[in-house]
């Protein structure tokens, strides 16, 4: 299903138990009422659409959002807060119920250390990870994903196969199982995260960049097609001709401050500042003749 601002926010929430993260990363609190996604965005300081983009990215048969639509402010404040949550939450929190499960205080049981040093070890790689979106290697994340998988998959199986609970402790099987699907859950989410890296931020920072370079491109394309005034054709021959601001003034009968002004609108549309330059423009333009 696509989500429209006019829908409510309380049907959103009741609907797909992921948008629940995402309002929680947005700081919207719950207590929505009956007010649309559009009004508790607004209340909270959120853009909508970048909202939406986000809430819709999981449905798979949607298209994918138009980037001129997304607030880059938004977004980064989002996958900040997103941050935030596996890095100093969610895996902190399964670290915990991991060293609850396989209860590692005798040092001789060299199998439990290992899969805590293990876990320890993908959750660098997490932190790797989210340090290069950080640092807007957004190149690197392909390579990131394939290593925190393949971390991810083996610690799984190294538990599964060759780490069975301890029975004579309460409920430790069910400590274990739950410490599984807590990963399996951090598996999704960054999935999910990732998704929205590559399929929304992504593109939305390469059209910035793009915008911006037409911009500049633009502008140097104006600047360069400006045209000199029929005065400042009149100030640039008798700057060509040798002489000084003074001479020119008298000539023209303009004060001195005008000529000044002049030679400096010349040099700033023709981008030229020296006398052999100006000569050159001057005569390749037909303002004189040799």
């Amino acid at each position: 299903m696509i989500y429209r601002d006019i829908d409510k926010m309380s049907e959103l929430l009741s609907r797909d138990r992921r948008a629940m993260q995402i309002v929680s990363r947005f700081g919207i609190p719950m207590g929505v009422g009956d007010k649309t996604i559009d009004a508790v965005c607004k209340e909270h300081g959120i853009h909508t659409p970048t909202f939406l983009a986000i809430v819709n990215n999981a449905n798979i048969d949607h298209n994918s959002p138009k980037t001129e639509d997304i607030d880059l402010p938004t977004l980064q404040m989002y996958l900040k807060n997103a941050h935030t949550y596996f890095l100093e939450f969610l895996l902190p929190r399964i670290r915990r119920q991991l060293i609850e499960a396989i209860n590692p205080t005798d040092q001789s049981d060299q199998v439990a250390m290992l899969i805590l040093r293990y876990f320890d070890e993908y959750v660098q790689e997490i932190r790797i990870h989210i340090q290069h979106e950080d640092e807007g290697q957004l190149e690197e994340h392909a390579t990131d994903d394939q290593h925190i998988a393949r971390k991810l998959q083996e610690l799984v199986s190294l538990i599964i196969k060759y780490y069975p609970a301890d029975s004579s402790y309460p409920f430790a099987n069910e400590l274990l199982t739950t410490v599984l699907l807590g990963i399996y859950q951090t598996e999704e989410e960054l999935q999910t995260h990732c998704a929205i890296e590559d399929e929304i931020l992504r593109p939305a920072m390469i059209q910035k960049k793009d915008r911006y370079a037409e911009r500049r491109k633009t502008a140097a394309l104006k600047e360069q097609q400006e045209e000199l005034s029929e005065r400042e054709k009149e100030v640039l021959m008798l700057v060509v001709q040798g002489l000084i601001n003074k001479e020119i003034a008298d000539k023209l009968h303009l004060s001195l401050h005008t000529v000044i002004a002049h030679r400096k609108n010349i040099a700033r549309k023709l981008n030229i500042h020296s006398t052999a330059g100006l000569t050159i423009y001057a005569i390749v333009n037909k303002l004189i003749e040799v």
